[in-house]
């Protein structure tokens, strides 16, 4: 009884009704509900009252307090220099975004900093890079394309962050942050669409040093595809616990639940909780409806117990930062305690009434949707926003203008510009064939199947749209080639 009236207030001062589902062992649902967006309590309100404070609150999208009326990131634009800072539209609201694009318009636009909304002030900037350098000046690590992740929430236009390899924020030394073994918790809001299973795309607690420092000195979130100790159940991706030295589905490493085969969302909120000696606990769910699925509740690798946190913030990277992960992110938070179920549930209620959308602003009728590659994270593009027949299509990062905007018609054609058609030049049916644009014809050639699985096959050839080499870097050119299975085969549709 006692346990009732708890949760019954916490879920009282969050404004939300829930409805709580019994937590069972294995990859069992532990909660289910998506009421609409309380007025007077966010995510780190909900926190606060389930005594596990937030210490560090980040989001590109919205508040995660009721009464935070500050900015929530900085940009900066490359033409002159001068910066920024997006806010939001009211107190406790969504962003207001709505200046960007015109600050941006004919340059390019870095993210230089995440505000966090709670008092210790524990920001984000880019980070000076570690063990592992990163590609900007003296080894520091790179900010985000600040127009290449649009999205919308509630509505409202918003842009994420979008990790390519060598993109890291972090702050030292960071205020309130937990340390030693003291408990901790995280969350952050990400997406399955753009991963990959190199180290690492966390979220949460590193090492000041930027360098391994041991086992147990990290308390992050990692997600992606990767499978550290071998052997895992699925391809993912996956929610992991990033502990120093390993990516950990369980106490002994690799996931063995068949029921945890892989994460598929446009959006998906992680979370990981530690309680620095017994126990660490891993969930996942939709975060735009829906409950908590929680794969891993229990005790900590052999050489983990107690935890020795140390208190640097991070994003994109690993404690050394190591940078070649990639992934999305749109909002997070790091909390002082073991958050309980109840108050998790509560927090992912919150984020589901939020209302994620993929893909921006909804385009006009006709103007099509991006086609991004699983791999890299970029968008299938037409070099230089050229019309001439026999240009071969490329990866470039998105920015949703026209020359990346594909149309699927009734006879199965990739349409863009609205006469020009994604072409399997002369016909070709072997590996390495170019894709080009050519005026639509209505061939076989300029047909494609957009798969479940995220390939997409030319009804011609049999083949996959391929990026060439496995590469993932601005330029890269798309061919056809033998399915594999391979992340540079795989594909997503966004508007």
């Amino acid at each position: 009884m006692i346990i009732r009236k708890s949760i019954g207030r916490l879920l009282a001062a969050a404004g939300m009704g829930l409805a709580l589902l019994t937590a069972g062992t294995g990859a069992s649902v532990v909660s289910a509900a998506s009421p609409a967006l309380a007025a007077t309590a966010q995510a780190c309100d909900i926190y606060a009252t389930g005594g596990t404070p937030c210490i560090a609150a980040h989001s590109m999208t919205r508040a995660l307090f009721a009464a935070y009326n500050g900015p929530l990131y900085q940009i900066q634009r490359a033409s002159d220099k001068s910066y920024r800072d997006i806010g939001l539209l009211s107190a406790g609201g969504f962003v207001d975004a709505a200046p960007q694009p015109s600050f941006c318009s004919g340059t390019t636009c870095t993210v230089t900093k995440i505000y966090d909304q709670s008092a210790n002030h524990n920001d984000l900037p880019i980070s000076w890079g570690g063990f592992w350098k990163g590609p900007g000046p003296n080894g520091a690590d790179i900010g985000a394309n600040a127009m290449a992740l649009p999205i919308t929430v509630s509505g409202h236009q918003a842009y994420g962050i979008k990790v390519t390899q060598g993109v890291g924020y972090r702050v030292d030394n960071a205020r309130g942050a937990p340390k030693g073994s003291q408990p901790e918790g995280v969350y952050m809001v990400t997406s399955s669409n753009n991963v990959n299973q190199w180290c690492c795309f966390d979220y949460g607690a590193g090492e000041n040093s930027h360098t391994d420092t041991g086992n147990a000195t990290m308390n992050a979130i990692e997600f992606g595809t990767a499978c550290w100790f071998g052997g895992c159940v699925g391809t993912g991706p996956w929610v992991e616990a990033d502990l120093e030295n390993g990516m950990y589905h369980t106490n002994t490493g690799s996931n063995k639940d068949p029921n945890n085969s892989g994460i598929h969302f446009p959006f998906v909120s992680a979370w990981l909780k530690n309680n620095g000696t017994t126990n660490f606990t891993l969930k996942y769910g939709n975060a735009a409806s829906g409950g908590l699925t929680r794969p891993y509740s229990g005790p900590l690798p052999n050489g983990y117990s107690p935890m020795k946190l140390d208190t640097s913030i991070l994003l994109g990277t690993g404690g050394d930062n190591s940078n070649s992960g990639t992934g999305e992110f749109f909002e997070g938070a790091v909390t002082a305690g073991y958050p309980s179920d109840a108050t998790e549930d509560a927090v992912q209620a919150n984020i589901t009434a939020a209302g994620y959308s993929d893909g921006g602003s909804t385009p006009p009728p006709g103007t099509g949707q991006q086609i991004v590659g699983g791999q890299s994270g970029r968008c299938v593009d037409v070099p230089n926003s050229s019309t001439s027949n026999g240009t071969q299509v490329q990866l470039w990062d998105c920015s949703g203008q026209a020359n990346q905007r594909w149309t699927r018609t009734a006879s199965n054609q990739l349409q863009v510009y609205g006469t020009k058609c994604l072409d399997a030049n002369g016909r070709g049916t072997t590996n390495g064939t170019t894709v080009i644009i050519w005026d639509c014809n209505g061939q076989t050639n300029q047909q494609w199947t957009v798969n479940s699985n995220g390939t997409i096959t030319g009804v011609q050839s049999g083949l996959c749209l391929d990026a060439n080499g496995a590469a993932t870097a601005n330029g890269t050119k798309l061919i056809l080639w033998s399915c594999n299975g391979g992340s540079n085969q795989q594909w997503s549709l966004r508007n």
